[in-house]
């Protein structure tokens, strides 16, 4: 396919906001629970946050049959139209794999399901160079038939995508956001600075979120909003707004939060122990090779959820997002 380049129309919005990776609840069996999952998506769009992203990494997506995937992609689609009285969240879908031709397929289902943009993951194992990831990446921009988001994790995957690489992928039409989560500030900086204008920054860990604001990206794919998601968009949302003394607050009041679901076990291991502590999911199930977390861990995990007022003295779920859990059950 010949390439795209940048003039080409295309009329995906400027992503911006706090968009939740989210996780994908299951059984005690293993079993995917669609009822929690619709619950959370529901939760979740009633909290304010700015976006979903389904089976992405977080969401465990490297042990979802593509039926499974589908499932939740289609899931977050249905729940978040179900809401009229608010404009249309987007749903981000991830379908990025360490096989190109893969990737491809996935994000064509997440276009005819319904999504608004796909979540590619940088090829894990086989640690491509930069020739071949740039190939990657354009490849699905151009046969995938979604707007794509870059994910970069060299961390989980061995393989980072360059700043050089990432600013000619930005050319692509389809190529509309980066999810950063390399940890190098000089990268972080000289992307910030020389993307195009409507192609977004989103940092890919939650405790960098305020510096990559301050460097001019635009939010954040969060695992922290599986708990916390209006506060997660609050904090985006009040440095957009200048009250930078305001997103500081939130982000040093949740900074343990954000800390602590990396703790203890992998992601979201712990993300998932927090969220049975408080209410949101009915077990914090996953598929192996991850295990939940164990007891020492847990323990301290709960102690932190009870400090910042997450949880009640008894271990249930705070007051207000008590309420809010009861009203989406209902």
């Amino acid at each position: 396919m010949a390439r795209i380049s940048r003039s080409a129309h295309h009329a995906t919005p400027r992503l911006r906001g706090a968009f939740t990776a989210l996780v994908t609840p299951f059984t005690e069996d293993g079993t995917f629970d669609e009822s929690a999952y619709r619950r959370l998506v529901a939760w979740q769009v009633m909290a304010g946050i700015d976006g979903l992203v389904p089976v992405g990494t977080t969401g465990e997506s490297p042990t979802l049959s593509a039926a499974e995937r589908d499932r939740c992609i289609a899931i977050a689609v249905e729940t978040v139209a179900e809401r009229p009285s608010r404009s249309r969240i987007p749903v981000i879908a991830g379908t990025g794999s360490n096989d190109t031709r893969s990737s491809i397929e996935a994000t064509r289902r997440a276009a005819a399901l319904g999504a608004d943009a796909a979540l590619v993951v940088t090829p894990y194992y086989n640690k491509p160079d930069q020739r071949m990831l740039e190939a990657h990446f354009r490849a699905i921009a151009d046969e995938g038939g979604l707007p794509i988001v870059v994910y970069n994790v060299p961390g989980r995957t061995g393989a980072n995508v360059e700043a050089d690489t990432f600013l000619r992928l930005a050319e692509h039409p389809r190529v509309v956001a980066v999810k950063e989560a390399s940890g190098n500030i000089e990268q972080l900086a000289v992307i910030c600075r020389d993307r195009p204008r409507d192609v977004a920054v989103l940092s890919g860990d939650d405790a960098a979120t305020l510096a990559i604001l301050a460097m001019g990206g635009d939010g954040v794919i969060s695992v922290a909003s599986n708990q916390i998601p209006g506060e997660m968009s609050a904090l985006v949302h009040a440095w957009h707004a200048g009250d930078w003394a305001e997103a500081r607050r939130i982000h040093d009041r949740w900074l343990p939060l954000m800390r602590a679901n990396f703790q203890g076990a992998p992601n979201p291991v712990p993300a998932k122990a927090a969220m049975l502590a408080m209410g949101l999911l009915d077990t914090d199930a996953t598929r192996q090779p991850l295990l939940p977390m164990d007891t020492a861990p847990r323990e301290r995990m709960t102690t932190l959820l009870r400090t910042l007022g997450l949880v009640d003295g008894g271990g249930r779920m705070a007051e207000a997002g008590a309420t809010a859990a009861v009203e989406v059950a209902a």
